[in-house]
């Protein structure tokens, strides 16, 4: 089940451009850990030409072709994108012009090759990136939706007490927003926010995870396929210092919205305060999760096991954190156990894989730290799975228990396939 990496430059003003630089980076199969392809590495230069770009795509036609057009507009190229990840809605055969019949066939293989690239890109197992791709289309049917309702909302008027006052609401785009996406969900987040930047008439700059990039890059084919305007949608690959920072920073970028550690977080907050720029910020995450005695046990430990398990562990909202009740503690532990031993941990192209590698050495490190010093968590430790030495960054998967002298990594955000439990 091979698939080659497509070889990509960065995609901007709607064309395929080589870096300034002619930088490349490497992509890494996490499972191999062999090299696969390289993908475009951007620098400041680039960020300057894409920034102009967007710019120049919100200005064209005095703003009627992107920022002040119709919503319903707007969300034709979010359906055309959506047809062309995934096809949702099947018309009678009778019905289809040639083509249609011809979009049809390449939606259908299209999904499948973003599956393949996604898990050999990140590791996650092929089903579960099946199934983003499938949230992808979804994503951007839904902002289609609001696209075109925003246009009823357009002007509404505002009741005031004074009839000699008239007020009415008016709906704009803030402008060019910088995107920058992490490497878990590396096409379904950077479609969360790119699908609504797109609806409310944004032109974008998109900056994905240099750990998992290649997706997004084919999302650019998808858009220059389907027609959208010139520098709407730039996608700049490429490290955080030298293109996600000057993106986060530069003076004609309207807002920035990062999805990310809380480290970086803090850092494009501090930079977007110098010019008082909008930010959204989605950081870390250690999610608790409660087991009380009258619980069906078998049903809380399957619950338990797929929310930290779930995309190899690497979920912000991942349960990694146990709480369980004492009396319930022991036998829970040892069901959880049971649970661990039916996951099938494999390279993630395989049928039935439901565990597969960490996205990166520098996560291995991360787990490493974890994993070797049990002695500095606790005075028992369960683990369940092969060792790295049967695989590569394929760790074994723990149930850390009595942590009380690990309260720091018990509530630090990790990303990773362990489980740390407190009764």
């Amino acid at each position: 089940m091979s698939i080659a990496i497509p070889c990509r430059q960065l995609f901007i003003d709607g064309e395929w451009r080589e870096p300034v630089k002619k930088k490349r980076i490497p992509v890494i199969n996490p499972s191999t850990e062999q090299i696969i392809g390289d993908i475009p590495a951007a620098t400041v230069e680039d960020v300057e030409i894409a920034v102009d770009a967007a710019r120049r795509a919100l200005a064209r036609n005095k703003g009627r072709d992107w920022a002040s057009a119709s919503g319903a507009h707007r969300a034709k190229y979010l359906r055309a994108i959506a047809a062309k990840v995934h096809i949702t809605k099947i018309k009678p055969f009778y019905r289809l012009s040639t083509f249609e019949c011809i979009i049809n066939t390449v939606i259908t293989l299209r999904k499948s090759e973003l599956a393949k690239l996604e898990a050999i890109d990140c590791g996650k197992p092929l089903d579960e990136a099946a199934w983003d791709i499938d949230d992808v289309a979804g994503c951007f049917e839904y902002y289609a939706d609001l696209a075109e309702g925003l246009d009823a909302k357009q002007k509404a008027p505002v009741s005031l007490p004074m009839e000699t006052f008239k007020c009415h609401v008016l709906k704009e785009p803030i402008g060019v927003v910088g995107l920058i996406t992490p490497w878990n969900y590396p096409l379904l987040m950077a479609t969360w926010k790119v699908a609504p930047a797109l609806a409310a008439g944004c032109a974008a700059i998109l900056k994905p995870s240099e750990l998992a990039s290649v997706t997004c890059l084919e999302l650019a084919e998808v858009c220059k396929e389907v027609g959208l305007p010139p520098g709407v949608l730039n996608i700049l690959t490429g490290l955080g210092p030298e293109a996600g920072a000057p993106l986060a920073s530069h003076p004609h970028v309207d807002k920035i919205a990062f999805t990310g550690s809380t480290a970086t977080g803090s850092k494009i907050m501090t930079a977007a305060a110098q010019i008082v720029k909008p930010v959204t910020l989605e950081l870390g995450g250690k999610s608790p999760i409660l087991v009380f005695e009258d619980v069906d046990l078998d049903k809380a430990a399957e619950w338990t096991i797929f929310g930290v398990f779930w995309t190899n562990g690497q979920i912000c909202s991942a349960t990694s954190r146990l709480l369980v009740q004492e009396s319930i503690a022991t036998e829970f532990l040892d069901r959880l156990v049971k649970w661990c031993k039916n996951i099938k941990i494999s390279d993630p192209m395989e049928e039935g894989c439901r565990l597969g590698p960490v996205v990166s050495a520098g996560q291995v490190g991360a787990l490493d730290w974890c994993s070797e010093e049990p002695d500095l968590y606790s005075s028992r430790k369960k683990n369940i799975g092969p060792t790295r030495s049967q695989a590569p960054r394929k760790l074994q998967e723990g149930i850390r228990e009595n942590l009380i002298s690990a309260i720091l990594d018990y509530y630090k955000s990790s990303k990773s396939p362990i489980k740390c439990t407190v009764t």
